[in-house]
């Protein structure tokens, strides 16, 4: 089966210039597809508004929406151009599409290829990687020096070529190369393509989120923000309502898709409700580093967003701080729930490489409906409180 011709890193070809072919017999709901498909685009096209804007206070922004994809950024991006989370959520796609299942050893590889090569990066440059990556990327190119010995290779293109069970067979190789301290959001801001391939097999898609986050940072705090969330997205792409992916007890009611662990307190308490704050910014509603900080705030631009992206990632950067974070991290979910049409045409031309992604989401979308389902239908639910009134409007000036 043709699907899409990923260059080798050596080669390095650009985004635009790869080769791909569409699947023939998309099967599955139109809709399914069509909330595959904005989870990505909302991810990019979140990047592609906070080039420029990121790390900005919130005073920066006052009461101005944020209204069109801009240059800028630390290599002086094109209007369009995505950065490194782009870049990492199509790393983690390719593996996805490539080996057809959960490959934790070929993901970092496609990681480290980006890290070293450029690969899939709207340059074709390496740029822009925050510190807890690149200390897990050094030290998985550290420990495949001792696959090299193990195996008798010379090469990196022979290592990393390597197969998950020939890893496994080295019985102390350890692929969690990041720090247990670490409590950053880098991880949960190109973790879409794992609930989208694993959308018809929730518990799957709850569970390898998490570690797929191991890799970089295996914090009980950062996995269990990366379960609840992929947990959301998927919910969203079986179509479930607002109402349900808001309510204070989505994860009571989904309780069987995380498999008896129990979530991090700071993470249940989000999940409770914590980001329902209607004046936000003035209710300390923050778009930081941290990763229970940023989750909140992805949920809060979700729960008063007016059922608009626009003013969702509006709303998203004039949070300030990390704003570029929060951004990509509320396109994920609003993505899947509203669907690839809702979103602005006049962006989603500007987006680079867009025919690419576009055909990404058909490939998860397809492989995602061959994935053998670990429940038939979402979780029958109570009927609950409704989200917060729509029509609140923020005013962060003082």
């Amino acid at each position: 089966m043709s699907t899409i011709q990923f260059p080798s890193p050596q080669n390095h070809i650009l985004p635009h210039q790869i080769m791909f072919t569409y699947p023939q017999n998309s099967s599955g709901k139109p809709s399914s597809l069509k909330r595959v498909m904005g989870a990505l685009f909302g991810l990019a096209v979140g990047d592609v508004l906070g080039v420029g804007v990121g790390f900005r206070s919130g005073d920066y922004f006052g009461d101005c929406p944020v209204t069109g994809i801009k240059k800028g950024g630390t290599q002086s991006l094109n209007p369009g151009q995505w950065t490194d989370n782009t870049s990492m959520c199509l790393c983690l796609a390719s593996s996805f599409i490539t080996k057809k299942s959960f490959d934790p050893y070929n993901q970092m590889v496609r990681y480290k290829w980006w890290y070293k090569k450029g690969f899939l990066s709207s340059t074709g440059q390496f740029f822009n990687i925050n510190n807890a990556t690149r200390q897990a990327l050094d030290e998985f190119c550290r420990r495949q020096e001792t696959l090299k010995k193990a195996y008798h290779m010379n090469t990196d293109e022979e290592v990393d070529d390597l197969s998950l069970e020939k890893i496994r067979a080295i019985k102390k190789f350890n692929l969690k190369c990041g720090s247990t301290s670490t409590t950053g959001s880098g991880v949960l801001m190109y973790l879409a393509p794992i609930p989208l391939f694993y959308f018809r097999s929730p518990k799957d898609a709850v569970n390898y989120a998490g570690r797929s986050a191991s890799l970089f940072q295996d914090n009980i705090k950062v996995l269990d923000a990366c379960r609840y969330y992929a947990a959301l997205i998927v919910a969203a792409i079986r179509g479930e309502k607002k109402e349900r992916l808001l309510d204070n007890h989505f994860y009571e009611d989904h309780r069987s898709w995380f498999e008896a662990k129990e979530l991090h307190p700071e993470i249940l308490r989000i999940a409770q409700g914590s980001y329902k704050r209607p004046r936000g910014y003035e209710d300390g509603i923050r778009g930081k580093g941290y990763i229970v900080d940023t989750l909140e705030a992805a949920l809060w631009v979700f729960c008063y967003d007016n059922n608009s992206f626009e003013k969702g990632f509006s709303d998203a950067v004039r949070l300030g701080e990390n704003n570029d974070t929060t951004a990509i991290i509320y396109g994920q979910l609003a993505g899947a729930y509203y669907g690839y049409q809702q979103i602005p045409e006049c962006w989603l031309r500007q987006l680079y490489a867009s025919s690419l992604i576009a055909c990404v989401g058909h490939w998860l979308h397809l492989f995602g409906q061959e994935q053998s389902p670990t429940e038939q239908e979402s979780p029958k639910l109570r009927p609950k409180e409704s989200i917060p009134a729509k029509n609140h409007q923020r005013n962060h000036q003082k």
